[in-house]
């Protein structure tokens, strides 16, 4: 069994652990995964994240809206966020982003949200958690204009988009779609990828690895997607397994 695992997004307060949530994360520990970072979609959603992180000494969270629960927002959405992310069981801003993947998107709503929360990052001196679905160019453009620390979870982008991702200095983290057989880029990205920005996630309880895939995901799966990292860099499932999460502790401010 593979020890030390962070699984650095994840759902839990999802319906899909209503059964057996507390039961899964208690047990972590005592099957090899360390750390769990909960992101959080809506304001609700992130104050349900915190909630579920102050149980547990080894869960965390991240606070923030996703680009597809942009519409109809509170007028005091912010503010919800920066208070809940004042927490100390809080370590980044997120889930945030841009998705133009389905029809009738907001391109300039999901912009202008992003910006609002990648400048409450700043202010609070948090990272960023990035949702980056089919909408590369613009998330590249603003985040060169602003310049937040953080990561681009579940990377799906061309080689040449890590490379500028790179260069701004995030991180790119990659879950169960790594180990499915059209995975191309993914592959093609982590071969090039230098080690230190790399992370390791779920996004439990969707995108479970091969040979899980179409059942519900947890973090005890991600030892199925370091597997696969380590054929592609050629070095053991463990190694890959601590690098994570030592980038994962350093940018997320975790000591121990």
């Amino acid at each position: 069994m593979y020890q030390g695992i962070f699984d650095t997004h994840s759902h839990y307060t999802d319906a899909a652990f209503d059964a057996d949530r507390d039961a899964l994360l208690s047990g972590f520990p005592g099957e090899g995964v360390s750390h769990v970072m909960l992101c959080g979609c809506t304001p609700e959603d992130s104050q349900r994240s915190l909630l579920l992180a102050r149980r547990y000494p080894h869960v965390y969270c991240a606070v923030g809206v996703h680009p597809e629960n942009v519409a109809d927002l509170p007028a005091d959405w912010l503010e919800q966020i920066e208070a809940l992310a004042g927490d100390k069981k809080v370590r980044a801003i997120g889930e945030i982003g841009l998705d133009y993947h389905y029809e009738g998107f907001d391109a300039a709503l999901q912009k202008d949200v992003l910006v609002q929360q990648l400048l409450l990052a700043r202010k609070l001196g948090l990272p960023v958690i990035l949702h980056i679905r089919d909408a590369m160019g613009d998330a590249l453009d603003v985040l060169r204009a602003y310049k937040p620390r953080g990561v681009i979870h579940c990377f799906s982008g061309s080689k040449e988009s890590a490379k500028e991702a790179v260069k701004l200095g995030l991180s790119l983290g990659f879950g169960g779609t790594l180990t499915y057989h059209n995975a191309r880029r993914a592959v093609e990205t982590l071969d090039w990828l230098p080690m230190e920005h790399m992370l390791l996630e779920t996004d439990c309880p969707y995108l479970a690895p091969v040979p899980h895939r179409g059942k519900r995901c947890d973090s005890r799966m991600i030892a199925c997607v370091a597997e696969r990292a380590a054929e592609i860099k050629g070095i053991p499932a463990q190694e890959i397994i601590d690098t994570c999460r030592e980038n994962a502790l350093r940018l997320f401010g975790i000591t121990h």
